[in-house]
């Protein structure tokens, strides 16, 4: 086993532990989450009516005391210089492709407001979620993808202690992604996402390692084993986000290069 495959399988079974324990009552120090939803579509001008649809469905918390804000590509990119400066600012100009924009916005946003981030193709189902803000923790969504099928796992098989699979892999999403202003796990991501990506010249870096869910997952891996932080206070394993909100998958941009999957490592036009 190379040392590369070593780490993510250190990685996994660390995430594994940590979203197959119970989870505890405990008190986590720092800002809560404050009452915002945030979310980003590149160019609000060519918004798509079906990802307008499930926008819409986080827009109505507005009437229960959350400011929802919907931010493009260019109001993105001054909140990130007016609140972070120049580097970060350059960071962000290196994301090639809006779902990376969009990885690297969510980091700096919460990083200086703290909120809930949501990506723009999920529809909320819920009647309440004012849990959600409770209190400072981080909360992530966990995911498992076995690779001898090339598929993921459903969380009713992989979220019981007792069950586990070689080919698994356990890792958190990055949406939702819902913290308190400055959670070190949010500060580390972010500073890994930029130190990769001011690095990249020459090259265009994956995007689900470099800003997305693998980067997060490092942060939290990282925190929790070479730092010491006692991860298990500080994050919140949503083990129910299904009950909260729906990821839609017939959207019409998945067909085209707008898809990350469709043009990872390529320039976006």
């Amino acid at each position: 086993m190379s040392k590369l495959s070593e780490s993510h399988r250190s990685r996994s079974e660390f995430i594994r532990r940590l979203v197959q324990s119970p989870q505890h009552n405990v008190i986590s120090s720092g800002p809560r989450v404050p009452q915002k939803i945030v979310q980003f579509w590149h160019d609000l001008q060519s918004l798509p009516s079906d990802v307008s649809t499930c926008i819409q469905s986080w827009r109505k918390w507005n009437r229960s005391g959350f400011d929802h804000h919907l931010f493009d590509l260019p109001e993105a990119g001054n909140f990130i210089y007016s609140k972070l400066g120049q580097r970060y600012r350059k960071a962000f100009e290196r994301c090639y492709h809006p779902a990376m924009q969009a990885d690297y916005f969510r980091l700096c946003y919460l990083r200086v407001e703290g909120g809930i981030y949501i990506d723009a193709d999920d529809v909320c189902t819920a009647s309440d979620i004012s849990w959600l803000i409770q209190d400072a923790r981080l909360k992530l969504q966990p995911l498992c993808y076995d690779t001898s099928t090339n598929s993921m796992v459903e969380p009713a098989m992989f979220l019981h202690s007792d069950i586990d699979r070689l080919n698994w892999i356990f890792y958190f999403n990055n949406n939702p992604l819902i913290a308190g202003a400055n959670h070190p796990v949010i500060t580390r991501a972010l500073e890994q996402a930029t130190s990769l990506l001011e690095s990249s010249d020459n090259e265009l870096p994956e995007i689900q390692s470099a800003t997305g869910p693998g980067n997060l997952s490092r942060a939290v891996y990282e925190l929790g084993t070479l730092d010491g932080s006692d991860i298990a206070r500080d994050v919140f394993v949503m083990k129910e986000w299904n009950a909260i909100a729906t990821t839609q998958w017939p959207l019409s941009y998945r067909n085209d290069e707008r898809n990350w999957r469709l043009s990872n490592q390529k320039r976006f036009p």
